[in-house]
């Protein structure tokens, strides 16, 4: 590594450290070579070198390694016991011999070496299906993948399993890493950054593991919620989260749920979290699921050009498979597994005998009369209003929407739907399904009811 390298990853630090830190324990150091992994610096008392190793030698490892040398340990040697540079006026004198404890040396070892966690190749934006479930937390993705001037912070995305927040994550760091090299991009699990956590108390390395942390330019953490309960590591969260938004850096989390409904996530961290852009991932809708067939389909094509797929199965299962987009695309991974094992086109009869197992756990089991009671608490009318002869607008609108509810959730047909109604006519069904599904393309309110009904009858 040359002088001017060093000269650059010093202003890094500065960065990292403060002007304060900086000014008394890193300018001071000398660089002075780099051979077979170790990084030789001269400091100018024992001192220095023992208290630089102990509080910054891991955010200089990993500075160094992020700079694309092949560091493993460092040694602060006091500039008196060190050979003298060469020069055209004189040879250099031979260095005296150096004890173990007269070198402060710092091994790459666990707590240095984990960066970040892997990056799944398969999860990129161009292979993120996007539908009105999630077009906002894409649009939201994309902007943050860009970049360019921090606009909210932090970026956090919530939904439930298999929904696409991991893949919008690693999208994020992928394109990160594409379009800006430099920036230092950080990902990792919740359980990851606790587990460095719990390490650096361990070893007594609590500033190394906060320079760390606090010297990326973009944080991006997972699964925020299994800090939960985890007092310790969610104070020392809350101050990162704090000292990377002081400094404008970029923060990113995901969560299984709104920060707001996490159990045991103490106030202040919800309240940072809730401090920037909250996107909900919303549960498939049919036409997403759908997409997400074809476009799986398209990449199957490749594997299996001779294996063709009957005209509907793709319809039926983007119907029955509802819940999990990662149970779906295992759907369709077994399919055509076992149709290039046995020969055999992708038709009705082999999808049901392949997934009877997955069919029968993906079973709609939301009834009607479900339905109906949850529309009459959520509206706060009776029951009884809701099945009865009164067309007050009050009551004729919560009577549409479980009427749609009804046509969306179980699989009863619309007389059937109708006779549940106090005997309605499927007429009458039909002109209220029609009738919510045009209302929730022009009003807010209506969209907002029949989402919010529906992921509580699915959960």
């Amino acid at each position: 590594m040359t002088q001017e390298k060093w000269g650059l990853l010093r202003n890094k630090l500065l960065k990292a450290v403060g002007k304060n830190n900086y000014t008394t324990w890193i300018e001071p150091l000398e660089f002075q070579e780099l051979q077979d992994g170790v990084a030789v610096f001269s400091v100018p008392t024992n001192f220095m070198g023992n208290y630089v190793s102990q509080n910054f030698a891991d955010l200089i490892l990993y500075e160094m390694n992020t700079a694309g040398e092949s560091v493993e340990r460092l040694a602060f040697r006091v500039a008196a016991n060190l050979p003298a540079r060469p020069s055209t006026d004189a040879a250099p004198e031979p260095a005296p011999e150096q004890s173990l404890s007269q070198q402060a040396q710092v091994g790459n070892d666990a707590l240095g070496s984990l960066q970040a966690a892997p990056l799944d190749s398969r999860f990129t934006f161009d292979s993120f299906v996007v539908g009105k479930p999630n077009e906002l937390a894409h649009a939201a993705a994309r902007r943050v993948s860009e970049g360019g001037p921090v606009t909210f912070n932090p970026l956090v995305l919530y939904g439930g399993v298999g929904l696409g927040k991991t893949h919008l994550m690693h999208a994020i760091a992928w394109e990160l890493k594409t379009k800006c090299p430099d920036l230092n991009v950080l990902y990792l699990s919740a359980e990851q950054f606790m587990y460095r956590f719990v390490q650096a108390l361990r070893e007594r390395r609590m500033m190394d593991f906060k320079h760390l942390f606090r010297s990326v330019d973009v944080l991006m953490v997972d699964d925020v919620q299994f800090i939960a309960g985890k007092d310790s590591t969610q104070e020392e969260f809350f101050h990162t989260f704090n000292a990377l938004v002081d400094q404008n850096k970029q923060i990113i989390i995901s969560a299984d749920r709104a920060p707001g409904e996490i159990k045991d996530l103490e106030d202040r961290v919800k309240s940072r979290l809730q401090c920037g852009l909250v996107v909900d991932l919303h549960p498939t809708d049919y036409e997403l699921r759908l997409g997400i067939l074809q476009t799986k389909v398209q990449q199957y094509s490749s594997t299996y050009p001779d294996l063709t797929i009957a005209d509907g199965v793709l319809e039926f299962l983007a119907q029955r498979i509802s819940t999990n987009v990662r149970v779906l695309e295992g759907a369709l991974t077994r399919l055509f597994a076992f149709a290039s094992l046995v020969g055999r086109e992708i038709d009705m009869d082999l999808t049901q005998d392949c997934l009877a197992d997955v069919l029968r756990a993906s079973e709609r089991k939301i009834t009607v009369e479900e339905i109906q009671r949850k529309v009459s608490d959520y509206y706060n009318i009776r029951l009884s209003d809701i099945i009865g002869p009164k067309r007050l607008r009050s009551y004729a609108r919560p009577r549409q929407v479980a009427m749609y509810l009804c046509k969306q959730l179980t699989s009863r047909s619309l007389p059937e739907i109708g006779r549940r109604f106090g005997g309605r006519d499927h007429t009458t069904v039909m002109h209220g399904v029609k009738r919510i599904e045009e209302l929730k393309t022009t009003d807010g309110q209506i969209a907002e009811d029949v989402e919010m009904l529906r992921r509580s009858l699915e959960a």
